[in-house]
Formats: structure tokens, C-alpha cells, sequence
């Protein structure tokens, strides 16, 4: 049996409800602590993985309190602290705030939340971890039209690389969430930058190093992929459950779960009871619930599934949303976004609970979401209510394979004098991954 000497450490920015830092603690990984902003996804960050008594938490050091925090802040009033983390970091891991870059919205070039990436860059020069993670949607890697004569086009992804080049050997990727067992068709950017005076991998880049690993990890979850819609949330359905009082909302109603059907919701269910969180249902008026029924009857015979609906569609049937999708219930889910009614369920006339969405994210049911449930208007740049913070996440189960794959990596690493470390040389890059997970 391969056996870790200790456990690598991270700290994550930019972390929202906790996704990516869950899948690296379950991947074995030691959280020091997290950096998130909004009072609603620090909520469920903290009733997930830093609260007494939470299956996985992060240690945490005394002098940052567990509070809300912005990353600025953080680097103007704990400098020294940061600056005294030097050699005690493994990784430094995060995504800053997508929605400037992101094709589902409007790409603003000067959005206030890209210049969040200089941030990120300033924390790392300050603490120097071995290896540096960034996630964030694909629109980061594209050129922004000139913003005035003297700027000239914007490429982040460019930036950033040219900005970890010096320090770190740098190389990235667009991955898919679904061939990792998430049950969902979502293309996101990493980067992955391993300090120069790391040498290890055996030569490889870490994400060889993932995609070797990829079919041991699959085979521990006992998953073949892709994973469905279907498969990831038909025991999730209102007609085989029922529904019942919300248990957190007033004058709503929730699913009354019953128990999973399919070894991917076998996986998803595992340690806990029946009793799940965040089902609670939308409350849509009878005639949109007909509406809703008509659509995913016409778009399943016309084979209009997981895309948006056509103009003459949506006119038909007097809708002015362009974003409007109805499941595949036999392929996985388009990208989940922040909006609860971008998608309409495959043969239920509703939109998804965040319980529905979480699943599609490859979230464990025993992770709870707290804070508000939805937002509205401005707002909408300032807040991070449950269903944007489903949808802002890193799927767990990539986050954990990416976990798994950066130990592997790490451990062979090569000594100065050229010679692997202890017990690796005869040890094939297979071998490491299916003891590792």
C-alpha cells in the first residue's frame, strides 16, 4: 500500500460554499483555511467545513477570525501572517469571480471582479505555495475588445500565466466536468503553476498525471460516464415522493425524499439518513405549470433538449427568456447557471430545487446550503443566494480527482541530486492512483 507521509495543506480563495475545498479534503488534503466575501455562501462554508462538529474541516489559524472576509482585506490587515506561511503551504487554490468572463452573461472587460484575479497574484507572491490552482469558466482564455486606445485587447488567462511565469512552470486546460462523473456537459479553465524549484511528476504536467488517474477514480466511485440527468436526480421526483410543508420556508412546499435509485445517487446519499435539505419546490401558477408542461412535450418530439428554444418557440408560447432549457433526461445537464428557472425538469412542469442542481454539481447530499435562496435586480452583483452558489462552484468530484492527481504528483517529486524520492522509482503513475483513491 502506498502510504502519505503527511498531508499536503491549502488554502482557498475566492471560495464560495465550498466546493473545491470539499473535494480536496475528501481527496485527503489538509485545509488551513478560506477566504470568502458573502455573508450566504460563507454560511454554508462554515456549516460545512469550519463549524465544530463538520465531517471535514479546515484548522484553521487564531489570528483570522471565522468570518466573512474579501480578499483584499485580508492581504492590507494580515501581511506578516501571510508572509509567515512561507514553506507551510502546499497549495494555494481558488477562482475569482467568473462573471465579468463568462459567456452566459454580458463579458464586461472592466467588470470590478476580474481585477480580483491581481489579487489572487499578490497572495501568492506573498505566501509561495508549491502549486497554484485556478478555476474559472472558459471566457477568461478570450480576448476582451479594446476597452480605450491606450489599454488595447485584455486576455486574463494570458495575464495571469505571464504573471506566474517567472516563479512557477505554468500549464493549463479546459476540462469537462462529465467525463470526471458529474452530471453535467460544464467546459471550465484551470491552471495549474508548480513552483520552478518543485521538480516532480516524473516529467509529466499534472494534468497527464489527471487524466491518467481518471478511470481509477471513476471505478472507486463505481461510475461510468457519462453520468445522466436522469440518473443523477429521478429519485428526486415529485411524483415518486410527494411533497410536504417546506421545513425552512414559509407557505412553500418540499420534496418528500425518499430514499436514491441509482448507484450514482447511492454515492451521492452516502453516511446520511433519508432526510436531505434544500428541496424545496418553486411555487409556479397553474398556468405555468401548463406552459411548463406543453414545452417539455413539444421539445421532447422535436429533440430540442438541453438547448435553448428556439425564437419561434418562445413566441408560441409567449415567453421572452432566451435562456429557457428542458433536460436530457439520457445526457448529462447543460451548465448549471445562477438563474432557477433557466432550466425546466425533463418530465416535471417546474424548474429545479437547489437539492436537483447541487446533484448536478456532484454536491454529497449531506452538504446543506444556507443563506438565501434567490436574488433579484443589483443585487445580483452583490449577493451569492443558494442557487448561484451551486452554480459558482467546482463539482466536488473534480476537485477531488484533481486533489488525488496533485498528491500523486507531489510525491514524485525528485530530489537535487536527481534521484526519485524514496519508494517511487519502481512504482508505475497507475499504481500510485488506485491507492490513492
Amino acid at each position: 500500500m502506498f502510504k502519505i507521509k503527511k498531508k499536503f495543506t491549502f488554502i482557498d480563495i475566492f471560495a464560495g460554499c465550498g466546493g473545491l475545498s470539499y473535494g480536496l479534503m475528501a481527496a485527503g488534503w489538509k485545509g488551513l483555511f478560506a477566504v470568502e466575501k458573502d455573508e450566504n455562501a460563507f454560511a454554508s462554508l462554515y456549516a460545512n467545513l469550519i463549524s465544530p462538529g463538520s465531517k471535514r474541516q479546515f484548522s484553521w489559524p487564531k489570528w483570522l477570525p471565522k468570518s466573512t472576509h474579501g480578499i483584499d482585506d485580508v492581504l492590507a490587515s494580515h501581511r506578516d501572517s501571510l508572509i509567515a506561511l512561507r514553506g507551510k503551504v502546499d497549495l494555494l487554490a481558488g477562482g475569482p469571480p467568473c462573471q465579468g468572463f463568462s459567456a452566459a452573461g454580458r463579458r464586461i472587460a472592466n467588470d470590478p471582479r476580474n481585477h480580483l484575479t491581481t489579487s489572487y497574484l499578490e497572495f501568492v507572491s506573498l505566501v509561495r505555495p508549491k502549486v497554484v490552482l485556478i478555476e474559472n469558466v472558459k471566457g477568461i482564455a478570450i480576448d476582451f475588445d479594446e476597452i480605450s486606445q491606450e489599454s488595447g485587447k485584455i486576455n486574463y488567462a494570458k495575464q495571469i500565466i505571464q504573471s506566474l511565469s517567472p516563479d512557477y512552470e505554468v500549464c493549463s486546460q479546459i476540462l469537462d466536468t462529465s467525463l470526471f462523473g458529474v452530471p453535467q456537459k460544464r467546459k471550465r479553465f484551470f491552471i495549474i503553476a508548480v513552483r520552478r524549484d518543485i521538480e516532480a511528476g516524473y516529467g509529466e504536467n499534472p494534468f497527464q498525471f489527471l487524466e491518467q488517474m481518471r478511470d481509477s477514480f471513476l471505478a472507486a466511485k463505481g461510475l461510468s460516464v457519462p453520468v445522466s440527468s436522469m440518473t443523477a436526480i429521478s429519485d428526486l421526483e415529485i411524483t415518486r415522493n410527494g411533497v410536504r410543508p417546506s421545513s425552512d420556508s414559509e407557505n412553500f412546499e418540499e420534496i418528500a425524499y425518499e430514499g436514491p435509485l441509482t448507484s450514482y445517487q447511492r454515492l451521492m446519499n452516502t453516511g446520511i439518513a433519508n432526510a436531505i435539505t434544500d428541496t424545496r419546490l418553486a411555487r409556479h401558477k397553474p398556468e405555468i405549470q401548463a406552459r411548463f408542461k406543453k414545452l417539455i412535450e413539444v421539445c421532447h418530439a422535436d429533440g430540442r433538449l438541453n438547448t435553448s428554444i428556439s425564437p419561434e418557440l418562445r413566441a408560441s408560447f409567449g415567453l421572452k427568456k432566451c435562456a429557457i432549457r428542458v433536460l436530457d433526461p439520457e445526457s448529462p445537464s447543460p451548465t448549471i447557471t445562477s438563474m432557477p428557472d433557466d432550466l425546466i425538469h425533463y418530465g416535471e412542469p417546474r424548474t429545479l430545487t437547489v437539492r436537483e442542481n447541487a446533484r448536478l454539481q456532484s454536491f454529497p447530499d449531506n452538504f446543506v446550503f444556507k443563506g438565501k435562496y434567490t436574488t433579484g435586480g443589483e443585487r445580483r452583483r452583490r449577493e451569492v443566494p443558494r442557487f448561484t452558489q451551486v452554480a459558482n462552484a467546482v463539482p466536488p468530484l473534480v476537485a477531488e480527482a484533481i486533489g488525488n492527481a496533485l498528491i500523486a504528483y507531489l510525491r514524485t517529486a525528485i530530489t537535487p541530486g536527481g534521484s526519485l524520492e524514496v519508494e517511487k522509482a519502481s512504482r508505475t503513475l497507475r499504481d500510485v492512483a488506485v491507492d490513492l483513491v
